[in-house]
């Protein structure tokens, strides 16, 4: 086969995202490419064995990976809830529904494994069964391959001699199933060995056990020959890959490292300062840990907090920089009205969830997207910039990392949680290889004569900060005059300064690059009149959808100012639908930049990514 899809679903305890992960690792490591899924419950923690508490991790893995998959060819179900969900989708409360096509998380031929050992009367009791045939009573057609396997009392076999008491080794359950896969993908053992021994490495302890299970899943399947064909993936193609080391990395940790990165060009020091939040913390977590870079890592009391203690480490001189979610975004809007009034270089990351408020924080949206370009009292403008896969977070942050420095302004980096979790294959740069970062530090003339209202002929402001001999000055909050830097409530002057810091902002289009159509391959040399535009995280799913439909694709990664050749792209197609995990914020802001263009919407708000098929459908119509 070209792509595989693999859901591993199961309890918030069972270790789905661990297991998913390292099949995607594995996976990345032989060269294909990969994009996954993490799909965590809501509540903190539900109930174990209820509909509420099921946690799915998703991959497609192959060549000419896009998304995570629409369907999965292989499901791996620990419990009867999991079994449920996947079964019956977004319909999984309904009592009377039964497997659909439309909803279901596997298509109708798909391998369906399940935990036997987890159907007894209480567990399907407490999944809201209501007989005692789950797959019955599900509507299971014949045409997808149930795979029973008593992973539970296996796993319980695999382990009867190592000591371990009963919680721990119900804990490797998930090994088995991992096992079980690599079987049935005829994976290299000596390969996932190395990978679980490299996972465990700060926990021995662990590494003899989950090894055992996991080698005994594989010899199960290997062994009893089990009604299923082995799926065997083509080779791995890089053609067209730039040779180097690759990894699967998840956006969270890639952007981490995309500032950790943009530090080290400019020569500066990388402050944050930051509170956690939901699903934002890992990059406060990977930061933390990074005081080998020089890395600054503060965990604030508030968002506030976090927001200002990054403002005064840019007036200091470092490369500052705060993480939140869009709850968080929504409290440090008066302190990023500072940065832009002071003109300092901030970058501020939301990667964004379902709301409002607390909403859905481990769901994925794209709603916050009016908010980091108007979210704040004023005429106030900031650089909105938005990554648009787990991998390219690392060159987005590097970006708005040389974009604040380079320009005296906050930006905002989007992403969401679908690229936060996610993961994907990147290649791992060499620092030498990165573009150069030149911070806008005051030029030596200057000393004993400067002062904050100091422009380049761009119209950027001069950067100096305490301890530079010759170069004290005061930063404040209040309009500054236009010449002197000092208080103005001159009405004259506020416009001028007004229209100077959106100048700013407007002239960055010249340095960055030019927006570029993505031909579809279907119609590879031929014009398409039809064009699906995009911003952020729905890329992978747009160009598939793209490729389905032989149409192009447009996707926006620089979202103020937007690239200088916007108008000379859209005005070439009949039919725009742009198409957002919201209910059109996106479309909104083109249309008031482009009043005379006409612009369809594709929109869904339901906390995942888009599904490619309902996309085609829309626009085939």
């Amino acid at each position: 086969m070209k792509n595989i899809v693999v859901r591993f679903c199961g309890d918030s305890g069972d270790g789905m995202q661990l297991t998913g992960n390292m099949f995607a690792q594995l996976a990345a490591e032989l060269g294909h490419e990969i994009s996954t899924l993490p799909d965590f419950p809501a509540e903190i923690r539900a109930p174990q064995g209820t509909l509420g508490g099921v946690s799915g991790f998703q991959v497609e893995l192959g060549s000419e990976v896009y998304t995570p998959g629409d369907k999965a060819d292989v499901i791996v179900a620990m419990n009867a809830a999991a079994l449920k969900v996947c079964t019956l989708g977004s319909h999984f409360n309904h009592p009377q529904a039964h497997f659909d096509e439309e909803f279901a998380l596997y298509h109708r031929r798909a391998i369906v494994i399940v935990d036997t050992d987890s159907l007894t009367d209480k567990d399907l009791e407490k999944a809201q069964y209501h007989t005692d045939n789950p797959f019955t009573e599900l509507g299971i057609p014949e045409s997808v391959q149930i795979v029973p396997v008593a992973l539970t009392t296996l796993t319980k076999e695999a382990l009867k001699d190592s000591g371990m008491d009963n919680k721990s080794v119900l804990k490797c359950r998930n090994m088995f199933a991992l096992g079980l896969i690599y079987w049935l993908f005829d994976e290299p053992m000596e390969k996932a060995i190395h990978l679980l021994e490299d996972k465990f490495k700060k926990k021995p302890a662990l590494i003899a056990p989950n090894t055992k299970v996991m080698v005994d899943g594989y010899n199960y399947g290997q062994n009893l020959a089990l009604n299923i064909m082995q799926i065997h993936l083509d080779e791995a193609n890089t053609a067209g890959k730039e040779s180097g080391r690759y990894t699967s990395i998840a956006g969270n940790k890639a952007t981490a490292w995309g500032l950790i990165a943009a530090a080290e060009k400019a020569g500066k020091h990388l402050f944050l300062g930051s509170y956690p939040i939901t699903p934002a913390t890992d990059i406060l977590h990977e930061l933390a840990a990074r005081k080998d870079m020089n890395v600054m890592a503060v965990q604030a009391e508030d968002e506030i907090a976090g927001v200002c203690t990054a403002i005064g480490a840019a007036f200091a001189g470092d490369l500052a920089c705060t993480t939140t979610s869009g709850p968080g975004l929504s409290l440090k809007s008066e302190a990023i009205g500072l940065a832009v009034m002071a003109e300092l270089p901030l970058v501020v990351v939301d990667v964004q969830r379902g709301g409002p408020s607390t909403g859905l924080p481990t769901k994925t949206e794209q709603t916050d997207l009016l908010q980091a370009l108007y979210g704040r009292n004023g005429e106030c403008p900031a650089v909105v910039l938005a990554a648009s896969s787990s991998a390219n977070c690392f060159d987005f942050a590097y970006e708005a990392c040389k974009i604040a420095l380079e320009n005296m302004t906050p930006v905002i980096l989007l992403t969401d949680t679908y690229l936060a979790n996610g993961t994907a294959l990147w290649r791992i740069p060499q620092l030498a290889d990165l573009p150069e970062i030149h911070p806008q530090t005051v030029p030596e003339e200057l000393k004993g004569h400067f002062n904050p209202a100091l422009r380049d002929e761009r119209g950027v402001r001069y950067w100096a900060f305490p301890g530079m001999e010759g170069f004290e000055h005061r930063n404040i909050g209040l309009e500054r005059d236009s010449e002197k830097g000092t208080i103005s409530t001159n009405p004259e002057n506020h416009e001028k300064m007004v229209l100077a810091r959106k100048h700013k902002i407007e002239q960055i289009a010249n340095s960055i690059p030019e927006l570029k159509v993505i031909k579809s391959s279907a119609v590879s040399g031929q014009h398409s009149d039809m064009l699906l535009v995009g911003w952020g995280s729905t890329e992978g799913h747009l160009h598939a959808a793209a490729n389905a439909l032989g149409c192009d694709l447009a996707q926006f990664n620089y979202i103020c100012p937007l690239p200088r050749n916007t108008r000379e792209v859209l005005s070439q197609y009949r039919r725009i639908i742009v198409c957002e995990l919201n209910t059109g914020q996106f479309a909104a802001y083109l249309r008031s930049q482009f009043p005379d263009i006409k612009f369809e919407q594709y929109n869904e708000i339901q906390g995942q990514p888009f599904a490619v098929e309902r996309i085609v459908e829309y626009a085939s119509k």
